[in-house]
């Protein structure tokens, strides 16, 4: 296991120990949710993310990745978001994750690999648009949620003055493919671990 394919293996544990941490039951269904939809999303299953019991009918999405800010909003919107990131290998790392009624904040560092012209049109300088890149940079994530806990979006932040950008060796490079089979291994680790509609709020 070389050390990109680690870090997706390992992106959910500052969740989980807040998970253990926390009484409130709203608080705990929120990270729950939280939980699943990053699995559901490196899983690319991007229609169950959307479903009326993980995600409320209009859900509005601030990205401020790259060159491009955007704001989606909508159920459609955001599908076409998730299906026009492409083959790029997404995880995330050191996290400094709250909860509260309102749902959740987390600066962390956000990561992507991919090919050279896999990156560039989210306007990085890549050089080598046939090379392997390693682009990272400190985000603020704040996700709202409603009373059901559900989400409501996502307000992505990016700190411009940590980006980094570096060339990896091809044989370092873990798969797109790779990373979903990980993720819906993940998943079936929480059902099996929580039951059938764990994420579901019955409070």
């Amino acid at each position: 296991m070389n050390k990109f394919e680690k870090a997706v293996y390992t992106c959910m544990d500052p969740t989980e120990e807040l998970f253990e941490r926390t009484k409130d039951p709203l608080h705990k269904a929120i990270l729950l949710n939280f939980w699943r939809h990053v699995h559901l999303e490196g899983a690319g299953d991007y229609d169950k993310i959307i479903a009326p019991d993980m995600m409320v009918d209009h859900p509005i999405y601030r990205v401020s990745w790259g060159a491009n800010p955007a704001v989606v909003e909508g159920k459609d919107g955001v599908l076409a978001f998730y299906n026009s990131v492409g083959e790029v290998v997404l995880w995330h790392s050191d996290d400094c994750l709250a909860v509260n009624d309102w749902g959740i904040c987390d600066e962390i560092t956000f990561h992507q690999l991919a090919k050279g012209a896999d990156i560039a049109p989210l306007g990085y300088d890549i050089k080598n648009p046939d090379g392997y890149y390693h682009v990272y940079s400190r985000q603020a994530f704040v996700w709202p949620y409603d009373r059901k806990a559900r989400l409501a979006g996502e307000h992505l932040y990016e700190d411009k003055t940590s980006l980094k950008i570096e060339e990896v060796d091809a044989k370092d490079v873990i798969t797109p493919a790779r990373v979903r089979e990980i993720h819906r291994e993940q998943l079936k680790k929480l059902e099996a671990r929580f039951g059938p509609n764990y994420w579901v709020y019955k409070g």
